[in-house]
């Protein structure tokens, strides 16, 4: 069973959720989502145990791989303008059983990653508190098990919980609640503050750059390879990529580095694609939704690209290994007054990034709730503020338990393996819809088709290797697949509104029976 393009189109007109959001708005809702976690925290650890200086090309690689999957992203976002994003796109494409698996995808992309950024905002918000003479006790700080690391990466202490990070769920939460235009105004404010912050490190870091710390560019791989083995760059892209293939995960640094670098900070570049959560309250979507992904891409890819040039340049690589090494490297500087600006910048610009995320999963939630495959309750509008106040409180709830009982390591690499699936699916969906619906209106395509979409599937296929060749990471995701389509065979495939002939439209988005039941749709849709 899939959705036809015209039902999901007539959803999304009869939609009760605020269309309050431009093209601005979205650039800076991206944005808002883009710079956090990845830059400010997750970089210094893919810098220490893979990449070394050659951080800067592994976000080469990630800013071309989120370019391809941008643009096909673009495409659907365009011509689909519908709250739910990928989800959305695979009904209407692959049918309902591969949306189920996408709406899974998207809970690891989303749920986790808002716990993921919550931990790194933990990280800033105590060297803060340390800096202004207020302690907060390293035990309270990090996941039960978890070493504690100072800003020298000694280990002071064992974490019992992240109480920072649940407490700045709790209040995203709380303001989600309270309705998107409010969270718009802040996010704003906020994304302003992050930028400023961003580009003052890369312009005043500059002068305490030594060049020294960029060489050699790609570090060696370590263990060394035996004495005659080829080591051009064409023999090592080979074999790092069957190490990838293989699971071989018994060398560091070198091409193999690189990759796997990529794979760890593609983190850094999620939230382009946060923007197609808003396709149903945006108030231009075929115009303002191309815009908003692919301009917010392109500034965070220059940033990201000076910033880690930057920071391995002040900072030797092997020390980037702890909570906040833009901090790290600001303190190095001897600036205390920056240093203290630079955190403070951290802490806001992580809080939008939050905002984002809880954001676009509450508006997957809604759109799974409305199409039957989850509790009708999830769906259910505040009177007053006209959001999805239960399914957010649930969400919010969700991630902090995720934010304070889990490692930052595990909470960055299992998103990382539910974004990289999700876009594979996304850039095939866009193949697919341009045979199944050639007559579609698409006020955006997909450049240089089929190359872009092929290239980018291909590309997150082989990031999604790498981080799976992690036994406990590949574990968890299979496990949680195969949990995830029980629950669909259990629930979903009997609750759902598609299969049982009914179509979210109508008034304050109640559900209507369709005049034909499923299976019998005279376009041959159903």
């Amino acid at each position: 069973m899939r959705k036809s393009v015209g039902q999901i189109q007539a959803e999304h007109e009869h939609g009760e959720l605020k269309r309050s959001l431009g093209a601005l708005n979205l650039v800076l809702l991206g944005i808002g989502c883009i710079i956090g976690t990845g830059i400010f925290v997750l970089t210094g650890r893919a810098a220490a145990q893979f990449a070394g200086p050659g951080i800067m090309v592994s976000f080469v690689i990630t800013g071309l791989l989120c370019a391809f999957v941008a643009l096909c992203y673009a495409e659907l976002a365009s011509a689909l303008p519908v709250s739910g994003s990928a989800y959305s796109y695979t009904y209407a494409s692959m049918g309902e059983g591969a949306a189920w698996v996408m709406g899974l995808l998207l809970l690891l992309e989303y749920g986790l990653a808002a716990s993921t950024v919550a931990v790194g905002w933990s990280g800033y918000f105590v060297s803060l508190m340390h800096d202004i003479g207020w302690i907060v006790p390293p035990e309270l700080t990090a996941a039960p098990e978890v070493a504690v690391k100072d800003m020298a990466g000694t280990v002071v202490a064992t974490g019992v919980m992240n109480l920072p990070a649940i407490v700045i769920i709790g209040l995203v939460t709380l303001l989600l609640v309270r309705g998107v235009s409010e969270s718009a105004t802040v996010n704003n404010i906020i994304v302003a503050i992050k930028l400023t912050v961003v580009i003052a490190f890369i312009v005043i870091g500059a002068r305490y750059v030594h060049p020294a710390h960029w060489s050699p560019l790609i570090p060696a791989e370590i263990p060394a390879r035996p004495p005659g083995t080829a080591m051009d760059i064409w023999h090592q892209t080979g074999r790092a990529l069957m190490s990838v293939i293989t699971g071989d995960t018994s060398h560091k640094y070198g091409i193999g580095g690189l990759i796997h670098g990529a794979a760890v900070i593609f983190f850094a570049y999620l939230g382009f694609e946060a923007v197609s959560t808003a396709g149903a309250e945006s108030r231009n979507p075929a115009k303002d939704m191309p815009i908003g992904i692919l301009g917010a891409l392109v500034i965070c890819t220059v940033l990201y690209i000076a910033t880690s040039a930057v920071l391995v340049g002040i900072v030797p690589y092997a020390q980037l290994d702890v909570p906040a090494p833009i901090a790290l490297a600001t303190d190095m500087m001897g600036l205390k007054w920056f240093s203290v600006l630079v955190k403070i910048g951290a802490i806001a610009g992580l809080s939008s990034v939050m905002l984002v995320l809880l954001y676009g999963q509450t508006r997957i939630f809604y759109t799974m709730s409305r199409d039957g495959l989850l509790p009708r309750s999830l769906a259910t509008v505040h009177k007053t503020f006209r959001t999805p106040w239960i399914n957010t409180i649930i969400v919010g709830i969700a991630a902090m338990g995720a934010a304070g009982f889990l490692s930052l390591d595990a909470l960055s690499d299992l998103s990382n393996v539910g974004s990289l699936a999700a876009f594979a699916l996304v850039c095939i969906t866009v193949i697919y819809l341009r045979a199944s619906e050639p007559g579609l209106v698409r006020p955006f395509r997909t450049p240089l088709f089929p190359a872009v979409p092929i290239a980018g599937a291909l590309m997150c296929l082989v990031l999604l290797m790498s981080l799976m060749s992690t036994e406990a990471t590949r574990n968890f995701f299979l496990i949680y697949l195969a949990v995830g389509i029980v629950i669909y065979f259990l629930y979903g495939i009997r609750m759902s509104a598609l299969g049982r002939g009914v179509v979210v439209a109508g008034a304050e988005g109640e559900p209507r029976e369709l005049p034909h039941r499923v299976g019998e749709d005279p376009e041959g849709q159903g």
